[in-house]
C-alpha cells in the first residue's frame, strides 16, 4: 500500500489537481497585460479629459500642439490593445506534468492493474 501518515496517493493526487487549478486561475487574474492596459486606459482618460479643454498657457507651453488631447487618446488606444489581446489570446491553462510512472505500458515487465508495488 502507498498509505503514508493517513493520505492515499489519490487524496495527494487530488490536492495536486487542486493546487494546480488555484495557480492557473491567480496567473490568469493577475497577467500583467490585464494590469497594464487596465492603467494605460484609466489615464488615458484622464490624460483626454484633460485635453478637450486645454488652457492657453498649456497650448503656449507645448507650441500650439494639445499634447495632453493627442497623448490620452494614444495611452487609450495602448490599453484597449493590451485589452483585447488579452481577450483574443488568453493565458493558457496549465498542462499537468506527464512522469514516466503515470504512463502504463503494455510490454514487458507491465505489472497487472498499471501500477508497480501493489
Amino acid at each position: 500500500m502507498s498509505d503514508h501518515h493517513g493520505y492515499s496517493e489519490q487524496d495527494v493526487q487530488r490536492e495536486v489537481a487542486e493546487l494546480q487549478a488555484k495557480s492557473a486561475t491567480a496567473a490568469r487574474i493577475f497577467d500583467l497585460r490585464r494590469i497594464i492596459g487596465g492603467l494605460f486606459v484609466l489615464y488615458g482618460v484622464i490624460v483626454t479629459i484633460a485635453g478637450i479643454n486645454p488652457s492657453d498657457a498649456t497650448l503656449d507651453k507645448a507650441e500650439g500642439v494639445n499634447i495632453n488631447l493627442w497623448t490620452g487618446i494614444g495611452m487609450l488606444l495602448l490599453g484597449i490593445f493590451f485589452l483585447v489581446w488579452l481577450k483574443l489570446r488568453p493565458t493558457p491553462p496549465a498542462t499537468p506534468e506527464v512522469t514516466p510512472e503515470d504512463v502504463v505500458g503494455d510490454g514487458p515487465g507491465a505489472h497487472p492493474g498499471g501500477r508497480q508495488g501493489e
